[in-house]
């Protein structure tokens, strides 16, 4: 009897597992919950951004450039829900890699203009945090670890997406 208990008790933690990663929008994927990467880059403006921070709250990390056609879909996704999260948990750093600000100013202003992104103008954070192409979006948790990792292109404002980024208002 005990171990048909013990059989049941891994079945169930089994699918415990298996619900909770299937849950995951499409796209996203759990990380393995090391320490994130050091992020301290100027944004646009000039303002210093460092993400060890903001402890005690998820950061949205998104890498992108502007020849990146599923990068080029996805930031108005992300501009049109800035505004929801402005007083929240979740805060947001959209780190361009290595382009010009001209480039940049020109495409955002268009598409995104309230997003002011972080400029890693050498591309060595890009480097540091390994994303598998662009657009990638890392989630870093309040302690400052990864959780999650969202692949390509995703439509943020959807309503699945932002039950998953609700999570971490």
């Amino acid at each position: 009897m005990k171990i048909l208990t013990f059989i049941l008790s891994i079945l169930v933690l089994s699918s415990q597992t298996l619900w909770a990663k299937e849950s995951l929008p499409t796209g996203l994927i759990h990380l393995d919950g090391r320490q994130a990467p050091p992020l301290k880059l100027n944004d646009m403006d000039g303002n210093p951004f460092d993400l060890s921070k903001l402890k005690s709250n998820w950061v949205f990390v998104h890498f992108w450039a502007t020849w990146c056609g599923p990068c080029r879909k996805e930031i108005p996704t992300i501009q049109a829900i800035l505004s929801e999260y402005k007083n929240s948990k979740l805060k947001f750093a959209i780190i361009n890699t290595a382009e010009s600000e001209d480039l940049i100013f020109e495409f955002l202003g268009i598409v995104a203009p309230d997003i002011v992104p972080l400029m890693d103008n050498d591309g060595l954070v890009t480097e540091r945090w390994q994303p598998r192409g662009l657009p990638a979006t890392f989630f870093v948790d309040p302690d400052g670890k990864l959780r999650y990792l969202a692949l390509g292109g995703r439509p943020w404002d959807k309503d699945i997406y932002k039950a998953f980024l609700d999570k971490m208002r």
